[in-house]
């Protein structure tokens, strides 16, 4: 562990997260994230924020943290479909197709959000947009965590997403309490961003998972008449 004017940095097995010398650093996380504090943690494109998002304080931090403009919606990640229910009004038909062909991965679903989840989440849309993440760090972290995340890019706002620990703590180490060093992450093309709350579904945001790819495993073409 590194300590300084950088955060705590904490080495992890980004294969097994779950192996002998490793275990503490979750262990350690999990002690952040409990204590309302902010980890950042390898996903499969870049590094994220994770904060307990029903931890208002942890929330109002995590905008500040980025410099994020209030307003703006946060994602979250989740380790399994019940923790989903828990959070949206309803899983369309459409939304269970994709989950069952696209997550865990890059696939990023708005649903109709509980009437629980605050709106600092949703940016006041009513709508909360959420993964189950194929890193096993991030699926580690979660399912020690035992509720869902926020997973917002580990970067100030309108910067570069971050894809190692190193400029993670370049960035924003001095505000962190904690950073999950689990190597380089592939980076590229963010999560792409669906609005399952739509028929056909509608792409909010082009990212890793191709859109005509979506749209093919339901059945449509991107060169129908769609009524977005």
């Amino acid at each position: 562990m590194q300590g300084g004017s950088k955060g705590r940095v904490v080495k992890i097995d980004p294969s097994h997260p779950d192996s002998g010398p490793f275990q503490n650093a979750v262990r350690q996380a999990l002690g952040v994230i409990q204590s309302g504090g902010m980890v950042a943690f390898p996903t499969e494109t870049f590094y994220g924020l994770g904060v307990d998002p029903f931890n208002p304080s942890a929330v109002e931090r995590l905008f500040e943290v980025k410099g994020r403009e209030p307003g703006r919606p946060i994602l979250l990640v989740v380790d399994d479909i019940k923790r989903l229910e828990d959070l949206v009004k309803a899983i369309p038909e459409e939304a269970r197709s994709l989950i069952r062909k696209f997550w865990p991965g890059p696939l990023t679903l708005l649903f109709e959000s509980a009437s629980h989840v605050t709106s600092a989440l949703t940016g006041g849309t009513g709508k909360i947009g959420i993964r189950i993440p194929s890193h096993p760090v991030a699926l580690q972290l979660l399912r020690s965590v035992g509720r869902p995340l926020t997973a917002t890019s580990a970067n100030p706002s309108g910067q570069p997403g971050s894809t190692t620990a190193e400029t993670v703590a370049e960035t924003l180490g001095p505000k962190l309490d904690l950073i999950l060093d689990g190597g380089a992450t592939p980076g590229g093309p963010g999560s792409t961003i669906v609005d399952a709350t739509l028929h056909p579904p509608r792409l909010v945001r082009d990212g890793r998972v191709p859109f005509r790819d979506i749209l093919g495993s339901l059945g449509l073409s991107s060169t129908e008449d769609h009524e977005w």
